[in-house]
């Protein structure tokens, strides 16, 4: 059977923009484009989205996906296997939250009294600093100056600063997603005055770069950052992302 792209993106749960943004990364190439332009997938596809879908739940890059299922000894069956054993590692540890809730519930309503090595069961501390170490891995020690300068700028922030910024944050979203809805094309005069605002806000806390922004862009789509971004509309990452690299690329030097 073959399957239009928003067929595709019905049954993935996979936005049509999203498989978009993958046919321009080469991450997942149609099985043929039809005389009218429109992208076709067929069975192959599909089996190369859902390693695509369980790679990144597990946490990995776009361009790693991609790297890694270029690879000519690439084995589905091997990396299905290793995709079950993580699943099941990662279920261990949510069995183990799940029990913790349950204790502190009892625990609060008077009915058992928690040991103090059980109010933490479950939890990994290396997780707080997983992002920030996600950064240096790509970027390298680099981006310990971006880190730096952050630190710097929001260390005598007061919470008016903070509610603020988030204010205006808000507002960027608003207006991105009101001209993701209007169809609106990310380098028309529109869509490139609202990333001028985002360059803006983002300037509160580091210095973007021609080379750091568009960076930064692919981190919203691939990472936990594309989170904020999604709440205002779920194309949201992908389209900044886009607007992003055209705005580095005539304003920035």
């Amino acid at each position: 059977m073959v399957y239009t792209v928003t067929q595709l993106a019905t049954l993935s749960k996979v936005s049509v923009r999203t498989l978009h943004w993958y046919d321009e990364l080469g991450l997942l190439k149609p099985a043929y484009y039809g005389s009218n332009g429109y992208r076709y997938y067929a069975e192959k596809e599909l089996l190369h989205l859902q390693q695509i879908l369980f790679f990144r739940e597990l946490g990995f890059e776009l361009m790693q996906i991609k790297k890694i299922l270029g690879r000519s000894d690439f084995d589905q069956i091997v990396a299905l296997s290793s995709h079950r054993q993580v699943l099941e590692k990662s279920l261990k540890r949510t069995r183990e939250l799940i029990q913790t809730i349950d204790k502190t519930i009892k625990h609060l309503k008077g009915n058992r009294k928690m040991k103090e090595q059980e109010v933490f069961g479950g939890f990994d501390q290396a997780k707080q600093k997983e992002y920030e170490q996600q950064l240096i891995n790509r970027f390298g020690d680099k981006v310990k100056v971006s880190f730096a300068e952050c630190k710097r700028n929001v260390k005598h922030w007061t919470q008016k600063d903070w509610d603020n910024t988030g204010d205006a944050f808000k507002v960027i979203g608003k207006k991105l997603a009101q001209l993701i809805e209007q169809k609106a094309k990310v380098d028309s005069k529109e869509v490139q005055d609202v990333i001028r605002m985002h360059f803006k806000w983002l300037k509160q806390f580091w210095t973007p770069t021609k080379e750091s922004y568009p960076a930064h862009g692919l981190l919203i789509v691939e990472t936990d950052l594309r989170k904020p971004y999604e709440a205002f509309h779920k194309d949201l990452p992908e389209f900044l992302a886009k607007g992003i690299q055209i705005f580095a690329e005539n304003e920035l030097k």
